[in-house]
């Protein structure tokens, strides 16, 4: 499946195509400089370098062609980086890392932990990059019945 420049439906997928792509890229420059700013444990950076080798180019395939595969892969990175970011709020493995700080002892005490408005807006960019993929991949999968019912019909 890819979309394809054009009038009409079409026009409306591939702005929906840009969309997603430029989220999805803009989430992995966010994480570069994350990375960059060596803020966090290695493995952190090194999730999240891995994250960005996985999405960046599958932004660029999905912003030129709009290919299932890409978005599959796009969604699936998103919803994983969002249970990963959602673990780090709840401050699971305190002390793992810099991102959790006092998490698990705030989060005890009925305060939420510091950082955790930051956390919160990946999140909801991570799950924004999910749905966005996942509702391009619908429109495209129905974009696709319907063409071919309209060749069956013409036959």
């Amino acid at each position: 499946m890819t979309v394809a420049g054009g009038l009409g439906g079409r026009a409306g997928i591939v702005f929906h195509s840009r969309i997603c792509a430029a989220v999805t890229a803009a989430s992995c420059l966010a994480h570069l400089w994350l990375v960059a700013a060596n803020q966090h444990g290695t493995w952190l950076n090194l999730l999240m370098l891995a994250m960005v080798a996985v999405c960046l180019p599958c932004a660029a395939h999905i912003w030129r062609q709009g290919r299932a595969g890409a978005l599959r892969q796009v969604m699936a990175s998103a919803l994983a980086m969002t249970g990963v970011h959602a673990v780090l709020l709840l401050g699971a493995g305190a002390g793992a890392s810099a991102h959790v700080h006092q998490g698990a002892a705030t989060a005890a005490a009925g305060a939420a932990p510091p950082g955790a408005g930051a956390l919160l807006a990946v999140i909801a960019l991570e799950m924004t990059t999910a749905l966005l993929a996942a509702t391009l991949l619908a429109r495209l999968r129905e974009r696709q019945a319907w063409e071919r019912a309209s060749h069956e019909l013409s036959r």
